[in-house]
């Protein structure tokens, strides 16, 4: 199965992908394999196009809260689906490449022992990966993953975004972005290398397109110095001659510029006009992480900012945020607030939930106050320390922050109890 899919995917055009996946599925015991895939705003599940009946839903379409697939979804677990004749297996198995979460799969069996669930697993795993290596030139997945129409300046931001989950033997990352559709100004980014992990967070004056051009011309600069070597202090002030060239002082951006020695929890930051990270540690303190800032960048003010030192501890999350999670108002004026914020991101540490699903469940709440209308970009980028020994090796369920007890685990053949 795993051969042929590799095979045949170098030359298979998208609309065909899910036809081929049941096809070479269905050779190794795995049925009626269907491809759903979440959208952009981690609502619904929306179904890839393909000859197989989609198991577990009469339509093109499943949300996320409220249905067993969803739930396969948020936890990355696979989860038993009740069949429509009693007889053998149905399945939802998450769809993941790394730590970001991408779908599910639909799948029947005959078995549910040991072996089978891990081809499900391996099936999915290489779903994933044929979905992310696609994803950049397809404008038919694109178009399945939205419900309505992008701004261009939301189409310039997502394209330059890294993956909003990630996740490696110390650190776990999770980021949202909103709204969506029509994001402009901010724009999130992160990094690593040998051992480093490298934060940005960013909030363009404007919120228009030429708020994304400033973005994103920003967060190319950052990573242009970076990757030369560039020390923290000076990327900065490389950024701000960027944007001076381009926009004289007619544009700027906030920023927030962090690393992390991920092998002894030592963070390093700078903040050039933006709010100062906070650190939520034992999921019930918080450390509000001050610092003396430089100018917002772009505005050529000559304020010299400060690099700042924190020592993390085992478990601490760093939070990032632009104002438009905490000061955005509903209709009826009432701000989300910071501790709205704040106390949101502690009760969800407390109930363990993984932090890509923390994330999704936050910007929803935000969405909810707000009537689901924000008036400002809202974009939070969190980071989870495990500390300076790495994580249990293979327990990939521990990186995605799964917590031990709910992590599923293999019993012998019998029932969907199997895993």
């Amino acid at each position: 199965m795993m051969r042929a899919l590799l095979l045949s995917g170098h030359l298979m055009p998208d609309e065909n992908l899910a036809s081929r996946v049941a096809e070479h599925a269905a050779a190794a015991g795995l049925h009626d394999v269907a491809i759903w895939l979440c959208d952009v705003q981690q609502s619904v599940l929306r179904l890839l196009p393909g000859r197989v009946p989609a198991p577990g839903g009469s339509g093109a379409e499943l949300p996320v809260d409220g249905t067993l697939a969803g739930r396969a979804f948020q936890y990355g677990r696979i989860l038993p689906a009740p069949g429509p004749d009693g007889k053998g297996f149905r399945w939802w198995v998450p769809l993941l490449d790394g730590s970001e979460r991408l779908g599910v799969l639909a799948v029947r069996t005959a078995a549910d022992d040991a072996h089978t669930l891990e081809d499900m697993e391996c099936l999915a795993a290489l779903v994933a990966v044929v979905l992310v290596s696609r994803a950049d030139h397809s404008d038919f997945l694109a178009r399945l993953v939205r419900s309505r129409r992008m701004t261009a300046a939301a189409e310039l931001q997502w394209q330059l975004m890294p993956p909003r989950a990630y996740a490696d033997d110390r650190v776990v990352i999770g980021a949202v972005m909103e709204p969506a559709y029509e994001v402009a100004g901010d724009a999130y980014d992160y990094a690593t290398d040998q051992g480093k992990v490298h934060l940005a967070i960013f909030d363009a004056m404007g919120h228009d397109t030429a708020a994304g051009l400033t973005a994103n011309l920003a967060v190319a600069s950052c990573r242009n110095q970076r990757r030369q070597g560039v020390g923290l202090p000076d990327i900065g002030p490389g950024i701000e001659r960027v944007l001076l060239e381009q926009f004289h002082r007619d544009s700027y951006v906030t920023v927030v510029l962090a690393d992390l020695d991920a092998r002894t929890g030592m963070l390093r930051w700078i903040s050039h006009g933006h709010h100062p990270p906070v650190v939520i540690r034992g999921g019930r303190w918080i450390t509000y992480l001050h610092c003396s800032p430089g100018h917002p960048l772009g505005t050529d003010l000559g304020l010299t900012a400060a690099v700042c030192r924190e020592q993390l501890e085992p478990g601490d999350r760093v939070v990032l945020y632009t104002d438009g999670i905490t000061e955005a108002r509903n209709p009826g004026g009432q701000e989300f607030g910071l501790h709205g914020f704040l106390d949101f991101l502690m009760r969800h540490h407390a109930d363990a939930l993984p932090v890509p699903e923390t994330m999704r469940r936050l910007i929803r709440s935000i969405l909810g106050h707000h009537h689901g209308t924000l008036r400002d970009d809202a974009t939070v980028l969190l980071l989870e320390w495990h500390g300076p020994t790495p994580y249990p090796p293979g327990q990939a369920a521990a990186l995605l922050g799964i917590p031990k007890e709910t992590r599923p685990s293999r019993t012998p053949a019998g029932g969907p109890g199997a895993r």
